[in-house]
């Protein structure tokens, strides 16, 4: 994900210079988590598509040892910012991270589970399909694919901050803004991404949660 809605704040201590603090993360990390230790399989590989600052791999990875965590993002300061933290966290089961365009090629061939986490308002539509077709590749059957972030839905009224949420996205860019839940859904099928469930998350944001077709 290059750039954001808002600005990163410095990391501290060491590597400094190179680490991000995205401060939303503090706030959602522990209610993701906890719906994270409900879905994900009891071992295997996770991809986090868009990792950002690398704090919630961090934070992942140390609460979940059984799994090994693979950080990516197409940014190179994200890179720098998630190999920072990851060298200071010492988590033996979180892999050094991968450039990845979620809307390009991408540079590996399998993952047990994937986790996107507030990208699909904070890029061009093509980002989240090709998500889903990355999703739809690399998944075993009945593989997860989770998503994070607040979402427009048919029939709910939208909460007002996330209205003016979206406003705001799209001054900065027009490419970017909230996405119709529906349309992520049917984007998924194409890919034999079936929707599972929708987790009502805080501060008006959604888990929305997918899993490979068995056939």
């Amino acid at each position: 994900m290059t750039g954001g809605p808002e600005p990163w704040e410095p990391g501290s201590g060491p590597a400094a210079a190179d680490k991000r603090h995205a401060p939303a993360t503090e706030r959602n990390r522990d209610a993701i988590l906890a719906v994270l230790r409900e879905e994900l399989p009891a071992s295997g590989l996770v991809l986090e598509v868009a990792s950002g600052s690398g704090e919630h791999a961090v934070h992942f990875a140390a609460a979940l040892p059984a799994l090994d965590w693979q950080p990516s993002d197409p940014d190179p300061a994200a890179l720098a910012s998630i190999e920072a933290w990851r060298v200071e966290a010492r988590c033996s089961n979180l892999r050094p991270p991968i450039r990845l365009d979620a809307a390009a090629d991408w540079p590996i061939r399998q993952a047990d589970a994937i986790l996107c986490i507030n990208m699909a308002h904070i890029s061009p539509w093509e980002a989240t399909v090709g998500l889903m077709r990355g999703a739809g590749r690399l998944l075993p059957l009945s593989g997860l694919l989770y998503l994070y972030g607040p979402f427009l839905r048919q029939d709910v009224e939208t909460a007002p901050s996330n209205l003016a949420f979206d406003a705001s996205l799209k001054s900065r860019n027009p490419q970017w803004g909230l996405r119709r839940m529906e349309d992520v859904v049917a984007a998924a099928a194409v890919e034999g991404l079936v929707f599972q469930k929708l987790v009502e998350m805080p501060a008006n944001n959604l888990s929305l949660l997918f899993r490979k077709r068995l056939s």
